[in-house]
């Protein structure tokens, strides 16, 4: 690992003009992915601003009738709020899907949704990697792309969005509350905050240089029947293969999201339209412009199974 500076924020403003007047430097508060990378120097920042001391770990209702989500706030504690299991229990089921006990304790929900998109070359500094070195090229396109992403991928990038809990934030419509260095602050959608990675890879969010998220919102509870359904290789501590969020109501209406298919959180207003017709319409509308490679075709037709048990167990508990 390389010496870095530390310092400690004081405010949001303070730290977010403490990140953007040096090039390079990162925010830290749980630090499970960030504290990886740069123990393996594909991260490098000089300095690091420790946001732990700002407060921004309460869940509070809003006027509208949702939540209000510190960027603090651990994934253990979200997952075990009795409102998030009560009125967004895809939220708590995917958060437990995730990581372990151990990094579930630690991992906050703003550094969940900023994670780095990542394959296995992406953390071999051997092979080409253009997340990591922009213009190097993919060693995955050419080589093992089993887990990787089949749709809204580019020639450039084919990795995918590792979080379980950004696939169930997409599903409720969450967005994400955000300050600059100049104090000025914004509401982003989760659409609006993930990249795709076209010709730019390594730029995985929309997020200025020093943009801190502060909160996460949920809107009202949507109500229906909410479910989260993941299929990896192993019973825990594994990414996704596919995993599928899913608001149904009783009329077949609804909202679904998958992840471990895409760069990001992947949801399309046609799939959410086509659900009373069924899991082949869904996946179909999913995965209209999908470009797998022969390593993860695969995950087309697992994809398309994996809804349609959701919507079989939606529809025994209805």
């Amino acid at each position: 690992m390389r010496a870095f500076s530390y310092e400690r924020a004081t405010g949001p403003q303070q730290a977010a003009a403490a990140i953007a007047r040096t090039r390079g430097a990162r925010f830290i508060a749980g630090g499970t992915n960030l504290l990886d990378l740069m123990k393996l120097e594909i991260e490098t920042p000089p300095h690091l601003v420790d946001i732990n001391p700002l407060g921004l770990d309460r869940i509070e209702a809003t006027a509208q009738g949702g939540l209000r989500i510190g960027a603090l706030v651990r994934n253990s504690d979200l997952a075990a709020d009795p409102r998030v299991r009560r009125d967004y229990p895809v939220l708590s089921r995917a958060l437990l899907a995730g990581a372990s006990g151990q990094l579930r304790n630690r991992a906050t929900t703003a550094g969940n949704l900023l994670q780095r998109t990542r394959c296995p070359y992406f953390y071999d500094p051997q092979q080409a990697c253009n997340k990591r070195l922009p213009g190097s090229g993919c060693a995955a396109l050419g080589g093992f792309s089993r887990p990787l992403a089949v749709v809204g991928t580019s020639e450039h990038c084919i990795a995918h969005h590792p979080s379980d809990m950004a696939v169930a934030m997409r599903v409720l419509d969450a967005s994400v509350e955000t300050v600059r260095a100049d104090g000025s602050t914004r509401t982003l959608s989760l659409p609006q905050l993930h990249r795709l990675p076209g010709d730019t890879p390594h730029l995985e969010t929309t997020l200025a240089a020093g943009e801190l998220i502060t909160a996460v919102t949920l809107p009202a509870p949507a109500g229906g029947r909410q479910v989260y359904r993941k299929v990896r290789d192993r019973a825990s501590y594994a990414f996704a293969l596919v995993s599928v969020a899913a608001i149904l109501h009783e009329d077949g209406s609804g909202s679904i999201a998958l992840g471990g298919v895409a760069p990001k959180p992947w949801r399309l207003d046609a799939a959410d339209a086509a659900l009373p017709r069924g899991a082949r319409a869904v996946a179909a509308a999913l995965f209209a412009d999908a470009r797998p490679t022969r390593d993860n075709a695969f995950k087309l037709p697992l994809a398309e199974r994996t809804i349609a048990a959701v919507l079989v167990d939606a529809g025994a508990k209805a």
